[in-house]
């Protein structure tokens, strides 16, 4: 094993230096190995370490020559020769340099890093840990620093290893602990090696409290000046959180044995310029995170976390943190707006679910005479100012725990929901102290026909909390009115309306401002209108009043028909819509036509059709933001190697809120908690349930009275059959009303291809809306199939035609092949026949050729003598003719007419004898 390591070390040298170097390199270092291990001289073998420690810290390419081959006798140093303290100096100064990484320009990533190479390397050496925690107890002070850096080292880069291999050594986690007592820079040093230890280390934590870490902890921070310390105090409130962090048993130890004053003194501000430097304030955020921990009470899984999250509670108040939290978080808005956040989360935890901390808050006042105002006053004053999302969240947060299942916390504000003259509606913003919540409140709301959007929707928010499960402050606020802002100094012009009409009226204009360009993004837009939403989901919800003055304007019906269905709306918006569309159906009372549950039904189907509408509660429940809801807010953990990243610690997340590219805003994942999820759902089955009721009964009850049907007295024929017609007309009427309506229910949920019972019809509406769902499942699925029917029929008719085509030209290329084997044959059989008759013609036959070739050469001799004669003979002949010719002329004889028939009858006579010789 140790070969192999070596030998791949040596490879990866050779990757990053060359192979020629690194030769060199492993040769040096080799050298200088020996002299340290086989040296006679002291002098010599501590002039060698010396060397060696000194290239090694400069060069990553002797790093890792050096943790090819170099630990093994690191550590034999450090055992053999404990007496020589210099040399173990060496030694362990050696072993820090090989771990240390050597900060060059930043390479790719893909590149060796030999200092966590050597880490791993060393981590596996058999006894490494528990020798290196013997030299703890050594005297010198270069020694036991040295070592308490190659641990810190070898735990940052293999803690598991490392934390199993202490639990094993008797003793260890004590040697670390008596390092805190120890000089400052040993004590910081061990500090943060603890940190790193008892990191999700549940066992080295119980162990790490029994050694008495928590008077050790704080009385560091006593030491360092608490809040106002360096890094040493964010160490220690590390070391802190890490122990109590889902730890109930450790956190009851810190309540009953060192007490939480220490604790609650850390947020305390001295000296009066109150300055924050960046420490100061990660400082003051991890004591913060210490309370949250706290009010957490430990994990979820732990039996007693409701009991010691309560006793935690108790505790706390006991000590005054609700005024240093008030302080921190709402009065001093010179405090930096990260601390402000943390803050104001603490107190929302603090009260939530606390009748006593709720009451403590509300009592509170803050502020100097006469300047003097309630904290929820000025809780919400911070709310609508703020230009920080984060800090509006957290305000909305301590409203929401205060509100949260307390009936007279909601209706004390309610109460203070009083209009204020037109003069005033600016007044919080002139910091006007004498205003009451409501009042304030109020005028935020209304600021959204400045166009200020913003401010409007987050008075929505704080509003909505205040509605929530109130049945009587819902009906309070349908009888506030508001007089138009622009119309309201002529107040002859201006009408008042409900504050309802007035939300419905911002949603409209949010709506509108997405298409004017510089207004407001997409993200943005989406977060206004998702806010006054839920602030009407939570407002209808079980009040027949309020969705009877929602309906009184006539467009907020057709404005919400055209929300659910624009394609453009994000999904969480076309999802609440409908939600309050639902909510005007099932708490709906009313009889006047037009606006009674079955109108707002057949509007529904005729405008968006149930199958669609009922899709957008699918959708809304898909979407990333239901996904991601959390029950309570969370924020960030601190540590030492977080802090580099915290330069612009004041912006918390502005500048990525408006980077962000996602269609609904990141901040209602904050603002949509776990609770306002479980009442879209339990909505959602209701409105499916009841529109399903509403077309299994009829559009209205007509009671038939007799006396109608009778002829009244002094009525005429004529004007009784009239108003019999009349009667009956209306009666149609309504029952081809009712007919269309069931057409349209079966157009949508009977075509599921099952048969229903009569009495299953009229009993399950959850079953008709799943049969419905599951009928459009099965409609798009047999779509697809019948394409991919065609599909195969396609593609299997051409594959039969080229099948054909394969099996013709298979035919053809067969026949050839036959005939072409046939003439093969044929060729091979003469061929050996003449091979044969050649073989036997030397021994029994003359040579034909030669014959053939003698007797040719003899008859042409022949042919040219008889030619010979017989041009002889044709010439005498000739000159005979040529006499004869001369005579007949000198006679007077035509000679050529003599001469006409001669050869004819020569050429006769020819023919004549070749057919004898025939």
């Amino acid at each position: 094993m140790r070969m192999d390591l070596m030998s791949g070390y040596k490879g990866v040298v050779g990757l990053l230096v060359g192979n020629e170097n690194s030769s060199n390199e492993d040769r040096y270092v080799e050298r200088l190995l020996d002299r340290i291990s086989n040296g006679k001289l002291p002098d010599d073998r501590r002039n060698a370490i010396a060397e060696l420690q000194g290239v090694v810290l400069e060069n990553e390419a002797f790093q890792l020559a050096f943790g090819a081959m170099g630990f093994p006798i690191m550590l034999s140093v450090l055992k053999e020769e404990r007496d020589d303290v210099e040399m173990v100096r060496g030694a362990l100064e050696t072993l820090v340099s090989a771990l240390t990484p050597i900060n060059h320009a930043k390479g790719s990533s893909n590149e060796v890093q030999p200092a966590l190479m050597n880490t791993d390397l060393l981590s596996r050496e058999a006894d490494c840990i528990s020798l290196l925690l013997s030299l703890l107890e050594e005297d010198d002070f270069y020694v036991r620093y040295y070592t308490l850096q190659i641990l810190t080292a070898l735990l940052t880069n293999s803690p598991q290893r490392l934390q199993e291999a202490i639990l094993t050594i008797p003793r260890g986690i004590t040697r670390l602990m008596d390092m805190l007592m120890d000089r400052e820079v040993i004590r910081n040093e061990a500090l943060l090696l603890l940190t790193h230890l008892t990191r999700e280390a549940e066992e080295i934590q119980k162990i790490v409290v029994f050694e008495g870490a928590f008077e050790k902890i704080f009385s560091i921070i006593r030491e360092e000046g608490n809040s106002d310390g360096g890094v040493v105090v964010q160490d220690c409130l590390e070391l802190l959180n890490n122990l109590l962090r889902s730890n109930a048993s450790n956190q009851v130890l810190l309540r009953e044995t060192v007490g939480l004053d220490s604790l609650v003194l850390i947020l305390k501000l001295r000296g009066s310029s109150f300055t924050f430097n960046q420490q100061k304030t990660i400082n003051l955020l991890s004591a913060l995170e210490t309370i949250k921990l706290l009010l957490k009470g430990g994990s979820e899984s732990d039996p007693g976390k409701d009991m010691n999250k309560q006793a935690n509670k108790t505790t706390l108040v006991q000590k005054k943190v609700l005024e240093h939290l008030l302080i921190l978080g709402v009065e001093s808005q010179w405090v930096p707006v990260a601390i402000r956040c943390a803050a104001m989360q603490c107190i929302g935890d603090l009260i939530v679910g606390d009748s006593k901390n709720r009451n403590l808050l509300a009592g509170k006042v803050l502020g100097e005479e006469p300047q003097v105002e309630p904290a929820l006053n000025s809780i919400l004053r911070i709310l609508l100012r703020t230009s920080n999302m984060q800090e509006f969240i957290a305000a909305d947060y301590i409203l929401k725990s205060f509100c949260e299942k307390n009936a007279d916390g909601q209706s004390m504000l309610a109460s203070t929901l009083i209009p204020q003259p037109y003069s005033t509606n600016h007044a919080f913003l002139e910091e006007d102290v004498s205003m009451s919540f409501g009042s304030m409140l109020l005028q935020g709301l209304t600021l959204g026909e400045n166009g200020d959007l913003e401010i409007s929707c987050r008075a929505a928010s704080v509003l909505s909390h205040i509605l929530k499960d109130h049945l009587q402050c819902k009906e309070k606020l349908l009888q506030v009115l508001q007089i138009d802002i622009e119309a309201a100094p002529m107040q002859s012009l201006g009408a008042p309306e409900p504050l309802m009409h007035r939300m419905v009226k911002y949603l409209a204009i949010a709506s509108s401002m997405k298409s004017q360009v510089g207004k407001f993004s997409t993200s943005e837009n989406s977060y206004v209108q998702a806010i006054i939403l839920k602030l009407l989901i939570t407002w209808l919800a079980d009040c027949p009043s309020a969705v009877q003055c929602f309906l009184d304007a006539r467009p907020h019906l057709t404005y919400l028909l055209e929300l659910v269905s624009n394609l453009s709306e994000t999904v969480c918006i076309r999802g609440f819509a409908a939600v309050v569309l639902g909510e005007c159906v099932i708490y709906n009372k009313s009889t006047e036509s037009g606006k009674d549950a079955f109108a707002i039904v057949d509007a529904i189907s005729q405008k968006i059709g149930l199958s669609s509408y009922f899709l957008k509660f699918d959708e809304m429940q898909k979407s990333s933001i239901f996904v991601s809801v959390k029950s309570s807010l969370t924020y960030q953990s601190f540590t030492r190697s977080s802090t580099s990243s915290m330069v612009d610690i004041e912006d918390v997340d502005d500048n990525d809120l408006s980077e962000k590219k996602n269609l609904d805003h990141p901040i209602l994942s904050s603002i949509l908690d776990s609770n306002f999820v479980n009442l879209v759902k339990s909505l959602e089955a209701d409105i499916r349930e009841q529109i399903v009721e509403v077309f299994s009964r009829p559009k209205m009850k007509v009671a038939v009275v007799p006396a109608e049907l009778e002829q009244r007295s002094g009525e005429s024929d004529a004007e009784y059959i009239k108003r019999l017609k009349s009667f009956v007309e209306k009666q149609c009427s309504e029952i081809q009303d009712l007919v269309l309506r069931n057409a349209t229910l079966a157009e949508d949920l009977a075509k599921t291809g099952s048969t229903l019972q009569p009495e299953q019809k009229g009993s399950g509406g959850s079953d008709r809306i799943q049969i419905e769902t599951l009928r459009r499942d099965l409609q798009e699925a047999s779509q697809r199939l019948e394409k991919l029917k065609e599909e195969r029929a396609k593609v299997e008719s051409e594959a039969i035609h080229y099948r054909n085509l394969a099996g013709k030209t298979e035919a053809d290329l067969r026949s050839l092949s036959d005939a072409y084997n046939s003439l093969e044959q044929a060729n091979l059989q003469l061929e050996n026949e003449v091979k044969a008759l050649k073989r036997e013609g030397h021994s029994t036959f003359p040579d034909v050729e030669a014959i053939k070739s003698e007797a040719r050469e003899e008859a042409q001799k022949e042919s040219e003598a008889e030619l010979n004669d017989l041009l002889v003979c044709l010439g005498q002949e000739q000159s005979k003719v040529d006499k004869l010719s001369a005579r007949l002329l000198e006679l007077g004889e035509d000679v050529d007419k003599l001469l006409e028939g001669i050869g004819d009858e020569a050429g006769a006579a020819g023919d004549e004898d070749d057919e004898d010789d025939e």
